[in-house]
């Protein structure tokens, strides 16, 4: 009955969310997806730093959201437009293939991520005026090593 009413007293509490969050703690599908998106672009920045491909590993699967792991996708390609660098080019189809072989991310996720940067492609080329050309390299590369399948490869506007 305590924790009841200590509960029911949390909960009429009009604070930030983080609060509950220090008293009970969190899974993965109840952060915001702000926090969620943010959480994963650090994790694929940390990632081009280190190159460490099991911590990269071991931390998507800290955020315990496998429903959201087409953000990632999704952040990754968006990054490689946005960096430079033919590094980080193959470091990210590297992790995305590794992510891919251990089943983190699955062949749904993959296209999706895919799709919404082709759904974008227009908005991204603004800031990126040669996202097109380094998309279709990336899509190329992906494809190769064997990361996505060759529907999603045709799938990618051409200019």
């Amino acid at each position: 009955r305590a924790a009841l009413d200590r509960a029911a007293v949390l909960l009429r509490i009009k604070r930030d969310v983080n609060c509950l969050d220090n008293v009970w703690g969190v899974g993965g599908g109840q952060h915001p997806v702000k926090h969620l998106v943010k959480e994963m672009n650090l994790l694929l920045r940390e990632y081009l730093l280190s190159g460490e491909v099991s911590e990269a590993e071991h931390c998507l699967r800290e955020l315990e959201v496998p429903h959201f792991h087409h953000e990632l996708v999704y952040e990754a390609v968006v990054m490689v437009l946005e960096g430079s660098g033919e590094e980080s080019v193959a470091m990210m189809v590297t992790l995305l293939k590794v992510l891919w072989e251990t089943g983190l991310v699955t062949l749904d996720q993959m296209n999706r991520g895919f799709q919404r940067v082709y759904e974008e492609l227009g908005d991204i080329s603004l800031d990126v005026p040669l996202a097109q050309g380094l998309l279709e390299q990336l899509v190329e590369l992906c494809f190769d090593r064997g990361v996505i399948t060759r529907a999603l490869r045709d799938a990618c506007p051409a200019r």
